[in-house]
């Protein structure tokens, strides 16, 4: 797991924190603050997934 990965994550976990405080408070605009974090934190969590995949193929073909 490397940054992209765990710092996807928290943004993720932070949405959805968010998300639940404004559906508690009835705010709509904390609500969509919340789902904004999460997309960011899913796409980070891809783009880190992406690194992690592809140096583990250089570090193969390396060993090739």
């Amino acid at each position: 797991m490397n940054k992209d990965q765990i710092k996807g994550k928290a943004e993720n976990i932070k949405g959805r924190v968010k998300e639940a405080a404004g559906a508690l408070t009835g705010s709509k605009q904390r609500q969509a603050e919340g789902l904004i974090d999460r997309v960011q934190g899913a796409a980070r969590e891809k783009v880190g997934q992406a690194r992690h995949d592809a140096a583990r193929r250089i570090d193969g073909s390396d060993k090739a």
